[in-house]
């Protein structure tokens, strides 16, 4: 049977996505977040660079280039600078992990307002069977003191939600077409736009060098902004919205349960519960059928 990178390449892309958890909790004790995030970003567009002319991919134009510049400053700048920002206001990991979980939502209604591509009855219920599950996961694993909340930290975790929903309709609607490689290439830049002004006007840039830091660099720029990335922006090109963005729904449940792999973290009924729940709803969006709104 011939491979389909179509076939494998969610189940690849969730794994490789949950990660992103495990290599920011061994790397940001020795740096600060957002230098973390730029120093990230600037490795991998001079990787990009070097994949560009190793396999002669196509440059884009002036237009197509500042089109990514763009959507790559909602779907890497604003998205992770957003979710940073509200961790470092005081806003629980959980309570920040359940909004930006409202992205496959988001994303729907935007990709339904904006573009031809519906939502119909069988999505709607994958998609609400999939945010009820990773709350339920959520609850499990995190304890929410509602006091710590604070109104620049909540309108932080909006921004990450919205940024990273239109940022994958733009994508969807205006990049469908351009290379992979080239086109990430420039969204990276994008990304070094937002991050680069977030760490000179926050931060210091102080490092502490050690193991784990190199460790969780080198695979959050080769396993996350790079491998994961690409297998996001082929998923998008190949598939609806509504199915790709569902796909989201699946890496708190998978980071969960590395989290009880690597660290031997409590995995109760709840998370069981919701990581079923999270696996059903994915199931309905992706197996749709052709039943109308």
């Amino acid at each position: 049977m011939p491979f389909k990178l179509n076939q494998v390449a969610p189940f690849l892309f969730v794994w490789l996505w949950s990660t992103g958890f495990i290599g920011a909790k061994f790397g940001l004790p020795y740096i600060e977040p957002f230098f973390m995030l730029l120093v990230r970003f600037l490795f991998v567009i001079v990787i990009f660079f070097a994949l560009i002319h190793i396999y002669h991919s196509k440059w884009i134009g002036t237009k197509l280039a500042c089109q990514q510049i763009m959507i790559g400053s909602f779907i890497h700048g604003a998205y992770l600078a957003g979710i940073f920002f509200a961790i470092k206001e005081g806003i629980p990991a959980g309570i920040a992990a359940i909004i930006v979980g409202l992205q496959p939502i988001v994303t729907s209604i935007v990709g339904k307002l904006f573009t031809a591509q519906p939502v119909n009855h069988r999505q709607a219920l994958g998609l609400a069977l999939g945010f009820i599950g990773i709350c339920l996961v959520i609850l499990e694993k995190f304890s929410f003191q509602t006091e710590s909340l604070n109104t620049l930290g909540l309108v932080a975790c909006m921004i990450s939600l919205l940024s990273i929903s239109i940022g994958t309709v733009l994508q969807k609607q205006l990049a469908s077409n351009t290379p992979l490689l080239s086109g990430s290439f420039y969204q990276y830049i994008g990304a070094i736009l937002v991050i680069g002004v977030l760490t000179i006007t926050y931060e210091q840039q102080v490092v502490i060098f050690s193991w784990e830091l190199v460790a969780a660099m080198t695979w959050l720029v080769f396993g996350l902004s790079i491998l994961a990335i690409l297998l996001l922006l082929y998923m998008i090109r190949e598939g609806e919205v509504a199915k790709v963005t569902s796909y989201f729904y699946l890496v708190t449940p998978v980071a969960v349960l590395q989290s009880w792999l690597l660290f031997d973290e409590k995995l109760g009924i709840y998370a069981i519960i919701g990581a079923l729940m999270t696996v059903i709803g994915v199931t309905l969006v992706v197996k749709n059928k052709s039943a109308a709104v």
